[in-house]
């Protein structure tokens, strides 16, 4: 099952031993049935695994009535695979037997290895180090093993194999966690999916996902894969198998915990306390092609839809359903859970609603094509989705089914199957417990729904799947977050930003005793009334610490502002040095917003844009996207904002220079390419009436020292 992609080799990694090994040592193998490590030789027993299987154990001559080796050296063939389950603090020397002997992959069940503490840190250097470069591929720790339902291997501790009558099928998990693979085993067996392969990463020290799934692409019986994720680890080789995936036309979905507020903040400049973890997952996902669903349900459930719904273009136009029901209260649900996740249900124009009058099934114009007791015959319910689909208005259409789906099953899910057929992007809902209706659908692959959760999750990540990105990416190097770093001040982040092609920028630098002393001498390119900041490193925050005044009239006026922040600083933050100022215009325009660059430590740079000013962190209205990012990839961003309703004339005010927000988005995107810039940071951004520009009046950024 090897595979090799353009730019990696992976001859000779082990990964056909790891993925279908012949000859399986046990290392650490108990024959006690409440332990974990008595399972994988049951197992793989049970499954009726045709290879080779050597129990090893340093305390017994005999395992579950097979001989037992007292260790790796002694059996009688090198195995090539060591499934190794001994205490933590032995593993390093097992694996060290493995790199001595030729065994070529390791999985590690034992535990011990996580966390910053001083034994953990140990044990993880002492493991990478008796693996060695290219002498041991490890899988874990942590690893609950892996499964191939195909080939009878169940090399796995997971306690949800000891269940007969798995369904094998095209359907590859990669999971961060072990335990979630028995979750979507047994939900996915309820609903009949079959699996082709699943394993369980652990702690990712050496093999990865995208390692792993890179070398199954050579594996024709794969049809799509499932990842459960935990953390944005090994970005780089996740990017490259999922672009492999998209070209063999594989579909990747993904599960990722850590949506929550307390799970995924991070703080880097306001920028880093917007674009937290799961942002960043989210906007580096979406580069990858990956559809990201929000419930375990929707993962098993997503990848019928995504074999119906084409992945869009980065920056194409917005995505719009159209929903077809015999029963409104059930479709106001779906309505409202596809609102919620930012889809759009769109009402058929005037055309459409004409066409089907003309095929003798009228219907009252409405956002939801209601076909009320019509809908429960053929003709009605397979013309009205002909129509639809036929339109060219809808990127999908939810078929929603009542009562009679339960109880006349075989009429009701007939012209949606028939339609359905030629895998055009119809899904049903089906409002009461249907499991017959429901089966038929699944059996005809028609992604069908019970829940309206469920459903609208698996809608929004369809239509949100976008084809990967083909463009180079900048992944952080290994001293990211390592290196020692210096905050600029306003006037360097504006030289910084200028650089870079962003505009707007104007101020002027004065010191505190040259303003105080002769404020009439001070020359300004600009004329009043002018803003008044403390210029300092270590203050980033001005306008917290009473470092900034607003609407200053004049030289009189400017002196009286040099005085108060001075004395007002000081006495607020003892110890800063209020020697300089930096004077600029008042900018007046259509709205404020925050444009904020980063180098993530895990995806590499990132761009947001956000509604801004001193409410940023209240609001969270913010678009991230993976940098750099093209114009029109910078007009959909700003697309994403509720905000964006301000900047467009809300209620008649005039509308904001969008254009050139978007060009700024652009500009700053491009640190991408220096590795110098760790952090950029514009807030508030002033946006003009349109045709006038964008003003940056505060700028803060970090740079390697």
């Amino acid at each position: 099952m090897t595979g090799a992609r353009k730019g990696r080799d992976l001859a000779g990694t082990g990964l056909t031993a790891l993925l279908d090994p012949r000859r399986i040592a046990l290392v650490g193998v108990t024959e006690r049935p409440d332990r974990a490590a008595s399972r994988p030789l049951r197992f793989l027993r049970d499954g009726g695994f045709s290879g080779d299987v050597y129990p090893v154990s340093a305390s017994r001559t005999s395992v579950g009535g097979s001989r037992a080796w007292p260790s790796l050296s002694a059996l009688p063939e090198v195995p090539d695979h060591a499934f190794i389950m001994v205490g933590a603090d032995s593993v390093a020397g097992v694996v060290t037997e493995c790199a001595d002997l030729g065994i070529p992959v390791a999985t590690v069940l034992s535990d011990g290895f996580a966390g910053t503490g001083t034994v953990a840190t140990a044990r993880r250097a002492a493991l990478l180090s008796a693996a060695g470069p290219g002498r041991v591929r490890v899988l874990g720790p942590s690893s609950l093993g892996l499964v191939d339902l195909r080939r009878d291997l169940r090399l796995t501790a997971n306690a949800i194999f000891a269940e007969p009558d798995l369904p094998a099928g095209g359907v590859f998990v990669l999971s961060q966690s072990g335990s979630m693979i028995g979750s979507l085993v047994s939900r996915g067996k309820a609903l009949g999916l079959g699996f082709a392969g699943l394993v369980s990463v652990g702690g990712e020290l050496d093999l990865s996902i995208g390692e792993i799934g890179l070398a199954t692409l050579s594996d024709p019986g794969i049809t799509g894969y499932l990842l459960f994720l935990e953390n944005n680890s090994h970005a780089r080789d996740l990017a490259e198998f999922c672009a492999g995936a998209a070209a063999l036309g594989r579909p990747v979905a993904a599960f990722r915990v850590g949506r929550s507020r307390l799970a995924a903040e991070i703080a880097l400049l306001h920028t880093g306390a917007l674009a937290g973890d799961d942002d960043v997952a989210d906007a580096f996902l979406a580069s990858c092609g990956v559809a990201r669903v929000t419930s375990l349900d929707g993962l098993i459930d997503v990848l019928p839809a995504l074999g119906r719904v084409p992945a869009r273009s980065a920056a194409g136009k917005k995505p719009a359903v159209a929903v077809m029901t015999t029963t409104g209260g059930a479709a106001a649900i779906i309505v409202d859970q596809l609102e919620l996740r930012g889809i759009t249900v769109r009402q058929p124009s005037d055309s459409v609603y004409a066409e089907l009058a003309a095929a003798g099934f009228p219907a009252a114009p409405a956002p939801i094509v209601d076909l009320t007791l019509a809908g429960t015959r053929y003709e009605p319910v397979s013309s009205t989705l002909q129509v639809l689909l036929r339109s060219g208005e809808f990127d999908l259409v939810v078929a929603v089914a009542g009562s009679s789906a339960r109880l006349q099953p075989e009429l009701v899910v007939a012209p949606i199957i028939d339609v359905a057929a030629g895998g055009g992007p119809v899904v049903a809902f089906l409002a009461p417990d249907a499991p017959d209706a429901r089966a038929r659908l699944a059996a005809a692959g028609v992604p069908a729904f019970q829940s309206p959760e469920t459903c609208a999750d698996v809608v929004a990540a369809a239509l949100g799947r976008r084809v990967p990105a083909v463009r180079e990416r900048h992944f952080p190097g290994r001293d990211e977050g390592h290196a020692e770093t210096v905050t600029l001040d306003e006037e360097e982040s504006y030289r910084l930003l200028r650089a870079t092609g962003v505009g707007g920028v104007a101020a002027v630098i004065a010191k505190v005793s040259d303003v105080l002393s002769d404020p009439a001498g001070i020359e300004l390119p600009f004329g009043y009334p002018v803003a008044v900041k403390l210029l300092h490193r270590e203050v980033a925050h001005k306008s917290d610490v009473g470092g900034v005044i607003l609407g200053v009239t004049g030289p009189a006026d400017l002196a009286r502002a040099a005085a108060s922040i001075a004395d007002t600083v000081s006495a607020r933050q003892p110890g800063v040095l209020v020697d300089r100022l930096l004077i600029q215009p008042m900018a007046e325009g259509i709205g404020e917003v925050l444009v904020g660059y980063r180098r993530d430590g895990s995806v590499g740079p990132v761009v947001v844009v956000a509604a801004g000013g001193v409410m940023t962190e209240v609001y969270r209205d913010r678009s991230v996207r993976l940098a750099p990012v093209t114009l029109p990839e910078a007009i959909q961003m700003i697309d994403e904002l509720r905000y964006r309703a301000v900047l467009a004339g809300f209620r008649g005010r005039p509308r904001g220079d969008m254009a050139a927000l978007a060009e700024t988005l652009v500009a700053i995107s491009r640190f991408a390419a220096r590795q110098d810039v760790l952090a950029c940071e514009i807030n508030p951004l002033i946006v003009g009436r349109e045709g006038t520009g964008v003003h940056p009046v505060d700028a803060v950024a970090v740079v390697r020292k």
